[in-house]
């Protein structure tokens, strides 16, 4: 399998969402609530979120939809024989919005280590 997106890239984001959610006071919103405003409110300065910000605003919009069927997979919503449907799902689902959504997902890192390594890219 070959992908879009460079694993590198997604460890290097995975880093940065680790420095950012081990802090204390990060907390995340009620499902009903708009989850990416609330989480990001207390942290617009923050170096680690604004790095993570940067890496997935700098993908192409195809190393983005990997970058959630990644998460997808590491999060166990498919399996990674279900790789093209994930993306195809991602595909279809994805806006400009998406360094948001992998920010205000909680576990988010370890979804992404987690799909790597389901998909044979870890380390």
């Amino acid at each position: 399998m070959q992908l879009e997106v460079n694993p590198d890239t997604v460890r290097f984001i995975v880093d940065r969402l680790r420095q950012f959610q081990v802090k204390e006071g990060v907390t995340f919103a009620d499902p009903g609530d708009d989850w990416s405003r609330n989480i990001l409110a207390d942290s617009p300065d923050d170096p680690a979120v604004n790095e993570v910000r940067a890496a997935i605003d700098d993908l192409e919009p195809d190393q983005q939809v990997e970058l959630v069927a990644i998460l997808w997979v590491g999060r166990g919503d498919f399996g990674p024989d279900e790789w093209e449907n994930a993306v195809a799902q991602a595909r279809d689902a994805w806006n400009e919005r998406t360094a948001d959504y992998i920010l205000g997902t909680p576990l988010a890192a370890d979804f992404l280590e987690e799909g790597l390594d389901q998909l044979g890219f870890g380390e």
